[in-house]
């Protein structure tokens, strides 16, 4: 527990992500509700500025159902692509301060600084210097959370926002928690909160009163979890990209797919940001998985296992397009996922994909388009199928 309790974890989210990288780059909207999303009449929220927000405005709402609520709101359309250029400026402070970094999305992570507090101070301080630079050098607001592991971090974020910093220390536990409702916690949605009520709980003190025993009656596996939560136990670690298990990347779009020559152009972007991931990190994976969520929300995955780990991006889009045949492209597809898990170190491993010359050429091309990636950026150099005017593969 000694070693736990000496644990400095920071759960680091921007403040409205995509709304306030507008407000940014749009000065005119600053202090006006502004909403990213899809078509005003069937699109999604995918953020809303505070300033919405005071309306009701939230994220996954239907846009029609926004604008009817703040009809004032400025609607405008997603632009991922400028929202991870900034996320990557985001990331790399967050780097300067710890190599210990999990992300969560484009504008969240975890952070274990319990190494760093001799080289730049205690975690509160390190936060604020974090929340500096973000606002100094993106113009951005982040809040941040500190306490000794990533569950308590998480809550002490959620209550410092908007734009704002708080530490639980040991100490503030019980205080912090013993007053909340049983909903704030992990894994506790409208069923479990409902079966609590029938027993006259509502808060995580009431939580608190029940054995182990008696929660893993009630809710199983989880039931353990919940013992731990309720008390403010969270012995998980920040796993680092270095450790991660898997490598994907998933696009939700701001139109629905349904033109197949879109699809495959939205395969092989994905194919191709996974494949320069991997390499960068020097490794290969031989276990590729689709990931297809359509227009109604229905998520399905399908995967194969190769005999060989792989890294290049056309060989990836090759996979990733025989595991969309077993799908029904012919729905409107919402978001698309490419992930390569079962790693090893890049180029072990015997290959049968390819005979040696082909597998040799492959390799090379890579490391020359590597190469003038870390040069130009990863958008100097792209494949000609990817441009839009192009309608073949």
């Amino acid at each position: 527990m000694k070693n736990a309790l000496n644990r400095c974890i920071l759960h680091l989210d921007m403040d409205a992500f995509y709304a306030s990288v507008e407000q940014y780059d749009q000065p005119h909207l600053r202090g006006r509700p502004v909403v990213v999303g899809g078509h005003r009449q069937r699109g999604v929220v995918c953020a809303a500025s505070y300033e919405a927000r005071a309306f009701g405005v939230h994220s996954a709402m239907p846009m029609a159902r926004a604008v009817q609520l703040c009809p004032q709101a400025v609607v405008l359309p997603v632009r991922m692509q400028r929202y991870r250029e900034v996320s990557r400026e985001i990331f790399s402070i967050f780097a300067e301060f710890t190599d210990q970094i999990e992300p969560l999305s484009v504008d969240e992570a975890f952070l274990d600084v319990t190494g760093s507090r001799a080289l730049f101070g205690s975690g509160v301080e390190i936060a604020q210097e974090i929340r500096r630079r973000v606002r100094v050098e993106t113009g951005l607001a982040v809040s941040a959370g500190i306490a000794t592991n990533k569950f308590l971090a998480k809550m002490a974020s959620e209550a410092a926002k908007p734009d704002g910093l708080k530490e639980i220390t040991p100490g503030e536990v019980d205080d912090f928690l013993l007053s909340l409702p049983v909903s704030a916690l992990w894994g506790v949605g409208r069923t479990a909160e409902e079966k609590l009520a029938a027993y006259g709980i509502s808060t995580v003190a009431g939580l608190r009163t029940l054995s182990l025993e008696a929660l893993r009656k009630h809710f199983g596996k989880n039931g353990a979890r919940l013992y731990e939560l309720c008390r403010g136990i969270d012995s998980r670690p920040v796993r680092s990209d270095e450790e991660s298990k898997s490598i994907g990347h998933e696009d939700t779009f701001e139109f629905d797919l349904l033109d197949p020559e879109e699809i495959r152009r939205a395969l092989l972007s994905l194919s191709e940001r996974v494949a320069s991931r991997l390499r960068r990190k020097k490794l290969q994976g031989s276990r590729v998985t689709l990931k297809v969520k359509y227009a109604d929300f229905t998520t399905i995955t399908k995967s194969k296992t190769l005999n060989i780990g792989i890294s290049n991006g056309s060989v990836i889009f090759q996979q990733a397009t025989e595991l969309m045949k077993k799908t029904d492209s012919s729905r409107p597809i919402r978001l698309l996922g490419i992930t390569l898990s079962t790693l090893d170190p890049l180029g072990s491993g015997q290959s049968d994909l390819f005979e040696d010359k082909n597998r040799k050429r492959l390799y090379l091309l890579d490391q020359a388009v590597d190469k003038l990636q870390r040069k130009y950026g990863e958008n100097g150099v792209r494949k000609g199928s990817l441009l839009k005017d192009d309608s073949t593969l």
